[in-house]
C-alpha cells in the first residue's frame, strides 16, 4: 500500500516507485526492525533504547489511531478520514517513526550506519524524505507533526537528552582496577566503577575513558508511560533494600549470595560431567520472586509431555550467560524482547487469525503489531525507569567488588582460623577455602597458589583465554582477589549499580505484556526454542556440543534471563528476584493503560 498516492498529495512519491520491502511484514514491523538495527550500532544504554522504542512505537500508534473511531493517541490525539485509510495510515506512521528515529540516532557514534538504514527504509517504502513540512493535511505532514510533538515531549521528560543524557553522580568508592588484584572500598555496599586498560562498550564500541561512568542514575525521574510519579527518593516502585554487609539482619544473606555467585562461576567448566535437563517438563513454572522450579506437566497445545533435553551444565551456563547478555552488536534487553515478540507474532500469524488479547476480535497484522509495540515498549520503558530508580537510590555493589573486597579481607567463618575477618568470605569446602602450606604443597589442590599461603582461594572461572576462538578459561582455584565474571575482558561488568537487575525487570515486564497480548502464557505451539551451535560462544571457545534453550512460557524465558546474570557474574540473587517482581508490576500496569488507548476509555 505504500506506493499509492501521487505527487500532489504532498506525501508519497510518484506512482512509478515500487515498494521493495517484505510484504508479509507490516509497516510497523519494518520500523520496529529499523530501531533494533539502530540500537545494535549505538552505545548499549538500555534505558535510552527503551525510551526510543517506546517513543517511536507511540508515534506510530498515534498515526494509526487517528484513522480509528475508538482509539486514542498518546502524544497526539487526532481524528482523520481518508479514501484509502491503509495507504495514508502507513505513510503517516512512517514519517512519524522516521523523524523520531533520525533525531534520536543522529548523535550516535555510528550515526552514519543507523541513519543510512533509516533513509534506506523510507526509500524502500517509496516515501520522499525531503518532505519535512508539518503544515497541511497530507499524511506526511501529519506524521511529521506527531514526530515534532514526541520530540518536544522528550526534551522535557527528565532524560536530559539535550545534555547527552548526562547526570550528576559521585561514586562512594574509588575505581576497581580490574587488571590488579583486590580492591579498596569506602563503602562495600555501594557501587564501584571499574577501570580497564582497554574499555569497550558492551557492543564492542571502543571507549576513550577507561573508568566507568554510571549510566542513568537520574533515570528514575524520567516521565513514564503508566507508572506513578516517583517519590522523594526517585523511586516509582520501592523494592526495599538489598542485603548489606555488616548489617546484623542481612549480613549473612549478603555473604551467602556472594558464595552463590562463586558457585555459579564454578559450573562454567565444559570438562565437568555434570548435566542439566533444560526441558520445560523440568524447568520453569516458577512462582514469582523464587528460584523454585516446578516444571510443566505437559504442552497445553499438543497435549504431550515435554521431551527431556539434557545438556552439559558447563555448556549451559556459558550459553545462557551469553545468550541473555545482550552483548556485542546486540539490541540490548529491551530490544531483545522486541525480537522475541516478533518471533512469536510470526509464528502466531501462521497458526491462525491474530487477536489482541485472548478474547479480542480478529485483526490484521498492522493493527496487531502497532498495539503490541505500544504495550510492549511502554512496559520496557517503564521497566527502565523503575529499575534505574532503584539503582540510583540503592547504589548497590556488583559481585566483582564484593568478591575481591571480601576475599582480600579474609574469611569470616572461623574466628580462630587463618585470615579471619568479620567481613570476609564464608568458607565453603570446594568453593571458598584458605590456602595453607599443606593445601598448596606439590600435588595438592592449591599447588599453583603456593606463594599465597594465608589468602582466600575460590573455585571459579579463570578468566578470558588469550585465544577466545579456540581456548577456554576453564575452572580452577584462583585467588579471590583476582575473580572476574564470565564476560568480555574489555567489558567485565555494566556501568551502573546492581540493584535491581535491569535484565530481570525488562524481561518480566515484557513477558507480562506478551502473555496478555497473545492471550496465552505459552509460546506459540507451547514451546519457544533457541539453538546455539558448537562455535556459538563469543567469550571463549564452545559450547562443546550444541545447546537448545527451551521455554514453555514467556515468563519462563524471563526467569532464565534473570538467572543468567548469576552465571555471568553480573548480579546476586537479590538483584534478580527484586527485578522480576518490579517487572511483573510494570508489565501489568502498562498493559492495562495500553488497553484504554486501544478502546478509547483512557482518562
Amino acid at each position: 500500500g505504500a506506493c499509492s498516492g501521487s505527487d500532489d498529495s504532498g506525501g508519497a512519491a510518484a506512482n512509478q516507485c515500487e515498494a521493495s520491502v517484505d510484504s508479509d511484514h507490516s509497516v510497523a514491523r519494518h520500523w520496529n526492525e529499523a530501531v533494533l538495527a539502530a540500537i545494535r550500532s549505538d552505545f548499549p544504554a538500555p534505558t535510552i533504547h527503551a525510551r526510543n522504542l517506546f517513543h517511536s512505537s507511540a508515534g506510530m500508534w498515534d498515526a494509526w489511531a487517528a484513522y480509528d473511531s475508538d482509539a486514542v493517541g498518546v502524544f497526539v490525539d487526532d481524528e482523520r478520514t481518508a479514501e484509502d485509510v491503509e495507504a495514508e495510515r502507513e505513510e503517516a506512521m512512517s514519517y512519524a517513526a522516521y523523524r523520531i528515529l533520525v533525531a534520536r540516532y543522529l548523535p550516535s557514534p555510528r550515526a552514519e550506519i543507523a541513519v543510512t538504514q533509516l533513509d534506506e527504509l523510507m526509500d524502500a517504502l517509496c516515501y520522499d524524505r525531503t518532505i519535512t513540512t508539518t503544515e497541511g493535511d497530507s499524511p506526511a505532514a501529519f506524521g511529521n507533526r506527531i514526530a515534532e510533538e514526541v520530540l518536544a515531549f522528550g526534551a522535557t521528560d527528565g532524560s536530559n537528552e539535550a545534555g547527552g543524557y548526562a547526570a550528576e553522580y559521585t561514586s562512594a568508592n574509588p575505581p576497581l582496577v580490574v587488571d590488579r588484584p583486590g580492591t579498596e572500598m569506602n563503602d562495600p555496599n555501594r557501587w564501584q566503577p571499574l577501570e580497564l586498560e582497554v574499555m569497550e562498550a558492551q557492543n564492542g564500541i571502543p571507549l576513550e575513558d577507561t573508568v566507568q561512568t554510571f549510566v542513568g542514575p537520574n533515570w528514575g525521574s524520567v516521565t513514564s508511560f503508566a507508572l506513578p510519579e516517583p517519590d522523594s527518593d526517585g523511586l516509582t516502585i520501592d523494592p526495599g533494600p538489598p542485603p548489606r554487609l555488616g548489617d546484623p539482619a542481612t549480613d549473612n544473606d549478603f555473604k551467602l549470595a556472594v558464595n552463590e555467585v562463586i558457585s555459579y562461576s564454578a559450573t562454567l567448566d565444559p570438562s565437568s560431567a555434570a548435566t542439566i535437563d533444560l526441558s520445560p517438563g523440568v524447568q520453569g513454572n516458577r512462582e514469582l520472586g523464587t528460584y523454585e522450579t516446578v516444571g510443566h506437566s505437559g504442552n497445553p497445545v499438543t497435549g504431550e509431555p515435554y521431551s527431556p533435553n539434557e545438556v552439559a551444565l558447563g555448556d549451559y551456563g556459558r550459553v545462557v550467560a551469553e545468550y541473555w547478555a545482550d552483548g556485542p552488536m546486540s539490541e540490548t534487553p529491551p530490544g531483545h524482547w522486541n525480537s522475541i515478540a516478533n518471533f512469536a507474532t510470526d509464528n502466531l500469524a501462521q497458526l491462525g487469525p491474530l487477536r489482541v488479547g485472548a478474547d479480542g476480535p480478529e485483526v490484521d497484522r498492522l493493527e496487531y503489531d502497532v498495539k503490541l509495540y505500544l504495550a510492549l515498549n511502554g512496559a520496557v520503558h517503564d521497566a527502565a525507569i523503575a529499575a534505574w530508580g532503584a539503582k540510583g537510590h540503592y547504589d548497590y555493589v556488583r559481585p566483582i567488588s564484593m568478591i575481591r573486597y571480601m576475599g582480600g579481607l579474609g574469611q569470616s567463618t572461623e574466628p580462630e582460623g587463618l585470615s579471619f575477618h568479620p567481613d570476609g568470605l564464608l568458607l565453603e569446602d570446594g568453593v571458598v577455602e584458605v590456602i595453607t602450606a599443606d593445601s598448596s604443597a606439590p600435588g595438592q589442590r592449591h599447588e599453583t597458589l603456593a606463594e599465597h599461603v594465608g589468602e582466600v582461594a575460590v573455585w571459579a572461572w579463570q578468566g578470558e583465554p588469550d585465544d577466545i576462538e579456540s581456548d577456554i578459561g576453564g575452572v580452577g582455584w584462583i585467588r579471590a582477589v583476582e575473580w572476574v565474571p564470565y564476560q568480555r575482558s574489555t567489558f567485565v561488568t555494566p556501568a551502573f549499580a546492581a540493584y535491581v537487575s535491569g535484565h530481570s525487570a525488562f524481561s518480566r515486564a515484557a513477558a507480562e505484556v506478551l502473555t496478555a497480548v497473545t492471550g496465552s502464557a505459552f509460546f506459540p505451539g507451547g514451546l519457544g526454542e533457541w539453538a546455539v551451535e558448537t562455535d556459538g560462544l563469543e567469550f571463549e571457545a564452545g559450547p562443546t556440543e550444541g545447546v537448545t534453550l527451551q521455554w514453555a512460557t514467556y515468563q519462563d524465558a524471563a526467569d532464565e534471563a534473570g538467572a543468567s546474570r548469576l552465571y555471568g557474574g553480573i548480579h546476586v540473587r537479590a538483584d534478580d528476584l527484586a527485578g522480576r517482581v518490579i517487572g511483573a508490576e510494570v508489565g501489568a500496569e502498562a498493559w492495562e493503560l495500553a488497553r484504554t488507548y486501544f478502546d478509547g476509555s483512557v482518562e
